[in-house]
């Protein structure tokens, strides 16, 4: 089925529809591949470590970070 097909089809479900499936087609854009995602959360690891250990961010417990949140959902 070619693209124009697929749209003029779409574009005639109801408001509902339209909207799950757009929100999907989206989606799809944004998910990264295994590799992608591993990749991504090293990079950010080695910033958060770099951060740490300049000195530019100081460490919480695990401890602190649940009191603070169970606070905030008070």
């Amino acid at each position: 089925m070619d693209p124009q097909t697929i749209e003029r089809e779409a574009l005639g479900l109801p408001p509902e529809d339209r909207a799950k499936l757009a929100q999907k087609l989206l989606l799809s854009l944004e998910t990264l591949s295994t590799e992608e995602s591993e990749q991504a959360w090293l990079v950010e690891a080695e910033r958060r470590a770099r951060d740490l250990d300049s000195g530019d961010v100081q460490p919480i417990s695990a401890d602190e970070v649940r009191k603070k949140a169970r606070a905030r959902l008070r």
